[in-house]
């Protein structure tokens, strides 16, 4: 069977897409990515969502309906249709709320959950989360604080770093979503070890680069001077770097901050490891700030997402830009295609 235009039966890579809080601008921006005649024909896309908020969505944005609709109870890789949308009819969001509730949060929670068993079943190659409320979750009684944690706890992955690209550069962090005076209570040489090993990973297995080259940032200001302005980087940095050299992984480091991401940025590595939430998250939006993209790595599925939360300020409007989904489209979708390639070049 086939339909005609954009919405073709291929055998493309199938992309699950997340809805996001629907009281954000996750339907918005979603609807506008997919509007785009490239991103369309760049995979097939399965949107876990509400229908009603989408069209409202596609309304305000004067934009034709493009996808087909399914009950979400039955989802299939074999949609007759480029995009369709896995239909949560059963949940409603008001349209007066603004900001986060219960409802929402409870829809955002069942939509990623059944994104993530869907690509654990095989059914989606890869899954796009638009933006939750880490609030809304929490009204809803969620066991997770954010995406993270519950792709963590879903895949069964004892082990999980939050990676960035934002153009020429790619991150990983070693703490994520700590205050900056408790990161001592859990900088230890493991928190170090783990996202230089699962770094080396990402970028061998889905960005296809055989010897990553990988530079570690150091904690302290100058690099600590020898002791000076602190021992992390003798203490915990270092022992870690020669731990992940020593299972042949190519990095280097502990290098003072003020000066690593600019030498990541011009070539000189492929992958940077940051040790605090700011310090990576700084460069990587001052770098690319509208088409960052967030990629959770060493869990067995392939997920990423933009790089900016629900702006419930702006939801409704018809004014949030798609950048930064679009491009976490194509990075999954990439990241997708590396995978599949590097799995049939082991079997041959």
């Amino acid at each position: 069977m086939k339909g005609d235009g954009n919405n073709s039966i291929t055998d493309q890579m199938v992309i699950g897409i997340t809805m996001g809080d629907a009281a954000g601008i996750g339907p918005e921006i979603v609807v506008k990515a997919l509007a785009d005649p490239d991103i369309r024909k760049a995979a097939k896309f399965i949107v876990f969502g509400m229908n009603e908020q989408l069209c409202y969505a596609a309304d305000a944005a004067e934009i034709e309906p493009f996808w087909g609709r399914h009950q979400h109870e039955k989802i299939s890789r074999e949609y007759p249709f480029k995009v369709v949308v896995a239909d949560y009819d059963e949940y409603s969001v008001p349209s007066w709320i603004k900001g986060p509730s219960k409802f929402a949060g409870e829809a955002s929670v069942r939509f990623c959950l059944d994104a993530v068993d869907a690509a654990l079943d095989g059914i989606i190659d890869a899954v796009v989360t638009a933006p939750i409320s880490k609030k809304s979750w929490k009204l809803a009684g969620a066991a997770w604080p954010g995406h993270t944690e519950m792709l963590a706890e879903r895949c069964k992955s004892p082990r999980k770093a939050m990676m960035f690209v934002a153009g020429p550069l790619k991150l990983a962090l070693a703490t994520t979503h700590e205050a900056l005076f408790e990161v001592r209570h859990k900088f230890t040489i493991g928190c170090v070890f783990e996202p230089i090993d699962l770094l080396n990973d990402a970028l061998r297995d889905y960005f296809d680069i055989e010897t990553p080259k990988i530079g570690v940032a150091a904690l302290n200001p100058h690099a600590g001077e020898d002791g000076q302005f602190g021992d992390e980087e003798q203490r915990i940095i270092s022992p870690a770097i020669a731990l992940a050299q020593h299972h042949g992984i190519k990095c280097l480091g502990p290098f003072s901050a003020d000066t690593l991401f600019l030498r990541a940025a011009r070539g000189e590595f492929d992958g940077v490891v940051a040790m605090y939430h700011d310090q990576g998250m700084i460069p990587v939006k001052l770098l690319d700030f509208a088409q960052a993209v967030n990629v959770t790595i060493g869990i067995p599925i392939i997920r990423s997402s933009p790089c900016h939360g629900t702006a419930f300020d702006i939801a409704g409007q018809n004014i949030a830009g798609p950048a930064s989904m679009k491009a976490a489209i194509i990075t999954a979708v990439q990241m997708a295609k590396t995978k599949k390639n590097l799995e049939l070049k082991i079997e041959n």
